[in-house]
């Protein structure tokens, strides 16, 4: 489960039942941590995070919260992901992609195929929260639609909440963290 990247704040909301079970919407309440985990961000710099665990007290089901500088699954910061996938868009090949970045090229080439096969489905998820939050715009082609729509829904969220976290830490904190996921029809409903 996705969460702000501020460990206060989850903390606050995790121990006044603000936080709901993804499962059953029952109440999520603290539960221990998980392993460390450290996250690539740009160039050779890693953050270490320990995220919280929750337990639901309806269904009992257990839940790691991720921050939303995250995306499930990946150890890459979702701004790295988010910069190859803006570059791509861009018409930049992989292997440049990967050199700009320092990732190794292999990654960056699953994380391209995965969005482009995945971009319809991301494409309509996104434009359900702009949708939510405001207008969208087609873009041309299924990639770079999926893109706009990330984008749009970010500056929706910007307009009507206030400046808060970057456009992939957004896209993170949307999608439950299933940006890159291995199918495609696994995103949280939209309100």
């Amino acid at each position: 489960m996705i969460v702000c990247a501020g460990e206060a704040r989850v903390e606050a909301e995790l121990c006044g039942g603000v936080l709901s079970c993804p499962s059953c919407w029952g109440v999520l309440a603290p539960w221990g941590f998980a392993r460390v985990r450290s996250i690539r961000v740009l160039g050779d710099a890693t953050v270490s995070l320990r995220p919280r665990r929750s337990k639901c007290s309806a269904c009992a089901c257990t839940h790691v919260l991720l921050p939303d500088l995250c995306l499930l699954r990946r150890q890459y910061a979702a701004v790295v992901i988010g910069a190859a996938i803006e570059a791509r868009a861009r018409r930049r090949g992989y292997r440049r992609i990967a050199a700009e970045l320092g990732v190794p090229v292999r990654t960056v080439r699953r994380w391209l195929a995965r969005f482009a096969c995945h971009a319809e489905a991301i494409r309509a998820h996104f434009t359900r929260w702009a949708f939510v939050l405001g207008a969208i715009l087609p873009a041309g082609d299924g990639f770079a639609d999926a893109l706009e729509a990330i984008a749009v829904a970010a500056r929706s969220w910007v307009l009507r909440f206030g400046p808060g976290p970057w456009v992939w830490s957004l896209a993170s904190l949307l999608s439950g963290g299933l940006l890159l996921a291995t199918r495609g029809d696994l995103f949280p409903p939209v309100p």
